[in-house]
């Protein structure tokens, strides 16, 4: 992915310095990281692989590898502004209100409750902010064998496509939805809600391509790749389960493939409805 040279966002506020890296007991380091990953980010049951837990975090240094990814991160989100700019004016004649996005290292708090670096990124309609911890790349990377940096750029993309569902009114529907329904209707909304997000990302790396050239030979089937490995039914494989339909959350992997594909290739939000759709 090209993206050196380009500006970074105004929109980043920089934790890293004021939290740590959580110790664990029992399974220990990026595997303790790994098995929350799934549990707490996709909704697999993971109960039974944990043997302890965490201790106080320490404070870590931040590394130069460290400060080199949070300006990756922040070249990608000034990437997803102006997109986002141009795909609001021009396809709907409104301005769009960016997100911030917080960089955290081992533990922080947020609007809708604390977070580690196991939890994995997300985004908080409370506050309109994404959360990140940079170390989730690597687990990406090593453990569920998605790497690459456009990888990481889908991720970043695809928490800010949940501001996009917030900025139109999308989010907050949906999530009382979810309130009201029970469990499995619930898991079938909160599917519907992060199979668009994967769409919009996919407007969004066509339009980045367009605007910035960013996309190189590889690229896109990166981001390919990590929807099918972050699929519910590839996680809950690789967390020695059944696969089980009707507790997936995020959608299947072929599901999140086919959802970002059909974004990249229409760059029209309207290709996007993925509640006005009987097949998912």
């Amino acid at each position: 992915m090209k993206w050196r040279g380009r500006r970074g966002s105004r929109n980043i506020v920089d934790r890293r310095r004021s939290g740590g890296r959580a110790a664990a007991g029992g399974i220990g380091g990026l595997g303790l990281i790994i098995v929350l990953v799934l549990g707490l980010f996709f909704g697999v049951d993971v109960t039974p692989l944990l043997q302890g837990g965490y201790s106080e975090p320490e404070r870590r240094e931040v590394s130069a590898q460290d400060d080199a990814m949070a300006q990756f991160v922040s070249v990608t989100l000034a990437d997803t502004e102006e997109v986002w700019a141009d795909i609001f004016r021009n396809q709907l004649g409104r301005t769009y209100d960016p997100p911030q996005l917080v960089l955290f290292s081992g533990t922080t708090q947020s609007p809708c409750g604390g977070a580690s670096t196991a939890t994995g990124p997300f985004y908080c309609p409370a506050d309109e902010r994404a959360y990140l911890d940079t170390d989730f790349f690597m687990v990406l990377d090593r453990q569920l064998g998605a790497g690459g940096d456009f990888a990481a750029a889908y991720v970043i993309a695809h928490e800010v496509a949940h501001h996009v569902q917030q900025e139109l009114g999308i989010l907050g529907q949906a999530n009382a939805a979810r309130q009201a329904a029970g469990q499995r209707r619930s898991n079938e909304i909160s599917v519907r809600i992060e199979l668009q997000a994967d769409c919009l990302s996919g407007i969004w790396a066509r339009a980045a391509q367009a605007r910035f050239g960013s996309l190189e030979p590889g690229d896109l089937q990166e981001a390919i790749n990590a929807a099918k490995e972050i699929g519910d039914d590839e996680l809950q494989r690789e967390a020695g389960r059944v696969v089980r339909p009707h507790t997936f959350t995020h959608g299947s992997s072929e599901q999140r493939q086919r959802w970002f594909i059909r974004g990249y290739e229409s760059g029209d939000l309207q290709a996007c409805d993925t509640f006005g759709t009987n097949r998912l």
